[in-house]
């Protein structure tokens, strides 16, 4: 009977107190400022010097580049840039590691999807997640 008090005890308690339940699809939840999401990448500023496919400890990025059509103009330009978010743990070490920031954090967080083939990012996708930047970079 003791026991039957303090459990109902209890749940009175917790019916007072205020409800932390958040409506999450209608209302975003607010995500703290270091939180690391899907990443963000700027074609035009990459030099393709393969950093960020070197430091990934999933080997998750694949990275190519052809050399630039301007004879006069050093170094090359980005062909293809993928990644697999099926495997990538959002480790942050491809945008510490990159030297002209090409690759940025973001606080975008939804990748469900139905099938895993919908999990490898390209390029064009990933130039257009440019919304919710971290502050930061």
């Amino acid at each position: 009977m003791l026991g039957l008090a303090k459990g109902l005890g209890y749940t009175f308690k917790k019916l007072t107190e205020k409800k932390i339940t958040h409506f999450y699809p209608d209302v975003p939840f607010p995500m703290p400022p270091r939180f690391r999401g899907i990443q963000h990448f700027s074609p035009e500023k990459c030099i393709v010097c393969n950093q960020c496919a070197r430091i990934c400890p999933t080997e998750c990025i694949q990275l190519t580049g052809k050399p630039h059509p301007d004879p006069e103009k050093k170094g090359k330009i980005i062909d293809t840039y993928d990644i697999n978010f099926e495997l990538c743990i959002l480790c942050d070490l491809c945008t510490e590691v990159c030297p002209t920031e090409a690759i940025v954090m973001t606080n975008n967080f939804e990748l469900a999807a139905y099938s895993r083939d919908e999990l490898y990012k390209n390029l064009k996708w990933l130039d257009d997640n440019n919304t919710n930047v971290r502050e930061e970079n």
